[in-house]
């Protein structure tokens, strides 16, 4: 490792996370710079940052880019550039979309792109939509559905089989040009919706009706935090929000009830974002009626994510993205994968994942559970509960999220589960949770979260008992916080707790 990473490390520009990639995405709407650390299965964004120059808002009418939209994409550039040469990152992909391929100034734009030492690619719609799909198959590990993301100047439609794609399309339906739609209709919803579904006709050749359809793109994911605000949905992420058809197009309804005024005064939806939801939620009308899908699936994974996902290796792409995020978050909080790895399978026998979870989400609860100790104890409970259910984590659904939450507030002992966490998943989910936690407490509490006091140990069910075997050598462990946290559990399972003291022989690996 050189020193300039070595100091890069110790700054810790980014609380404690290195910044690895990055990609410029230049959309139609916005030009965009997102920095990742951590692991690129699930990577961690350490920066975001956006300009709002509009490159594509006049690709409609005379198909080239303003100078003033061009000025303020280059001075949003020039500071990314900077950014990246202080923060040290050499990986970087810049990519454009719809409005410089279609400009025909769009050349004159990439070459002074490259005078700053970048090297755009101009993608095609039919590539935008394949890597937007991808992305989609990095969140959701074996989805099958239609893929629709909706960017500034396009609509990319595309179909998505267990990481397969096929029939990409590109529409020129992007949320820049939605209003031209409306003012043809002289403002009729029913008659801008039955223009686009008329639009919408080539995209949906070769689209299996039933499927699901999931939606990428700022403007879908500002509609997604619209319906978990109305619905008071207990999480806040956007990601992984699914929906009926039937409630889909509830949703739309109401947006239409809305106007840009009443949907700025909500939080978490910006002024740009707000303007666009009225007549993308014709859009999305149109989309139901033409694609017949059976459920709506909101994605925040999209272009940039299929990006990082094509350039892993076949091994890094097969990682289980919930562990491959967890496990780096928890490494970095003093819980490394080994260490949760020899607790869930010292903890296996008396609570292992049975009827409503699976191991892959016990060792995520185990891995949380640990690195949740780090967390002063005054401010413990709260903060951990928040990373089981607000962080961005992949390939996990809000009843898992919840089973998450349990497990780590009863690794503290605390079993009255807040309000959240019982909404989202049913008492049996949570209970198994919650002795999911209790083990856990118990194996880190014998032995400090030693390697060797569970070495010297086994915790095991033996008909009416819960049994703790320890090594001769270790029978001390067997007192104190250890013989509660036996009676506690046991008493979960309906069990005798019973301490047996064997040979060290008996144990010793």
């Amino acid at each position: 490792m050189s020193f300039k990473r070595r100091r890069e490390e110790r700054d810790g520009a980014f609380s404690g996370s290195v910044a690895a990639r990055a990609i410029i995405d230049i959309g139609s709407n916005t030009v965009r710079l997102v920095v990742y650390g951590g692991s690129m299965r699930a990577p961690r964004v350490l920066l975001n940052e956006k300009v709002t120059a509009r490159l594509g808002r006049d690709i409609a009418k005379n198909a080239t880019l303003a100078p003033e939209a061009i000025e303020i994409a280059m001075q949003g550039l020039r500071r990314f550039t900077l950014l990246l040469k202080d923060l040290g990152v050499s990986d970087v992909e810049t990519v454009a979309t719809a409005a410089v391929r279609e400009a025909s100034n769009g050349a004159d734009l990439v070459a002074e792109i490259r005078e700053l030492g970048l090297h755009p690619r101009i993608l095609s719609g039919e590539e935008e939509a394949i890597l937007s799909a991808h992305g989609v198959a990095g969140a959701f590990p074996g989805a099958e559905g239609i893929v629709a993301d909706l960017g500034g100047g396009s609509l990319e439609l595309v179909n998505l089989a267990k990481g397969d794609v096929s029939h990409p399309i590109t529409l020129p339906l992007g949320a820049l040009r939605l209003p031209d739609y409306r003012e043809r209709a002289d403002g009729s919803d029913s008659a801008m919706r039955a223009a686009l579904e008329k639009d919408l006709a080539k995209g949906a050749k070769k689209r299996a009706k039933g499927a699901k359809l999931f939606l990428v793109g700022g403007t879908w994911r500002a509609m997604s935090v619209f319906a978990m605000q109305a619905q008071g949905h207990p999480l806040s992420d956007p990601h992984g929000l699914s929906l009926s058809a039937k409630r889909a197009m509830s949703l739309t309804k109401a947006l239409g009830e809305e106007t840009p005024e009443s949907l700025k005064a909500r939080e978490r939806i910006s002024t740009m974002r707000a303007e666009r939801l009225p007549d993308a939620a014709i859009l999305l009308q149109a989309l139901l009626a033409t694609l017949k899908p059976s459920r709506v699936v909101f994605s925040s994974w999209g272009l940039r994510e299929g990006i990082l996902h094509d350039s892993l290796a076949p091994e890094a792409r097969a990682q289980d993205p919930l562990l491959a995020g967890v496990s780096t978050f928890a490494a970095g909080r003093g819980a490394p994968p080994t260490l949760a790895a020899r607790m869930a399978s010292w903890t296996l026998d008396a609570a292992p994942a049975r009827d409503h979870g699976n191991e892959r989400l016990r060792l995520a609860a185990t891995m949380l559970s640990l690195a949740s100790m780090q967390i002063e104890p005054n401010i413990r409970l709260p903060q951990a509960i928040d990373w089981a259910l607000q962080k961005r984590w992949i390939a996990i659904s809000g009843a898992e999220r919840a089973m998450l939450a349990a497990a780590i507030a009863a690794n503290g002992n605390a079993l009255d589960l807040d309000e959240r966490v019982r909404a989202l998943a049913s008492e049996a989910a949570l209970d198994e949770a919650i002795n999911w936690g209790l083990s856990v407490r118990l194996a880190r509490r014998l032995g400090a979260n030693s390697r060797r006091s569970l070495e010297m140990s086994r915790l095991v069910l033996e008909e009416d008992a819960l049994v703790l075997r320890l090594a001769q050598s270790h029978a001390a462990l067997a007192s104190g916080p250890v013989e509660k946290d036996m009676k506690l559990l046991a008493g979960r399972l309906n069990l005798i707790p019973r301490v047996d003291i064997v040979a060290d022989d008996a144990l010793r690996n």
